[in-house]
């Protein structure tokens, strides 16, 4: 389960270091083995241990390519998808079309959600908490009964 963000630097060649309280989880399962793809709806990228991009993909093989949105859904995310191996120092080099999908520069937030994580660029996702925190704040939202149920 990860959780939590992280503010990290990504080297010259593109690589950034996970940081060591996931590194042990994320070498346990597969070796280290990881996806990166990019996300549906906000400028980020989403890395997923191996284990939890396996059932990503079986649900994206149910849906039917007859269907638009689901072939975009397809396409976005198994065409982007690259498969990557934490390197000996937990380093991943993203590939240069990746990072300029979402407009990574060289400081960046890796955010633990759950079962996956997001990569931001640091200035994107600083802008992207602060619209959130004046959302809420508002109260100018879609309410979601599933979301509202949860008790903090």
């Amino acid at each position: 389960m990860f959780r939590g963000a992280t503010s990290l630097s990504l080297d010259d060649k593109g690589r950034f270091a996970v940081p060591t309280k996931y590194r042990h989880t994320l070498l346990s399962e597969q070796d280290g083995t990881v996806i990166c793809t990019v996300a549906l709806n906000e400028p980020c990228l989403w890395l997923y241990p191996l284990s939890e991009w396996l059932l990503i993909e079986a649900k994206l093989a149910k849906l039917s390519s007859m269907n638009p949105r689901a072939r975009r859904m397809q396409r976005l995310l198994l065409g982007h998808a690259t498969e990557y191996q934490l390197d000996r120092n937990g380093r991943i080099l993203l590939a240069p079309s990746l990072r300029a999908h979402v407009g990574l520069g060289k400081k960046l937030m890796l955010v633990g959600l759950l079962n996956k994580f997001e990569i931001w660029d640091e200035e994107t996702w600083l802008a992207q908490m602060q619209q959130d925190v004046e959302l809420e704040r508002s109260g100018e939202f879609d309410a979601d009964p599933d979301i509202d149920a949860i008790s903090l």
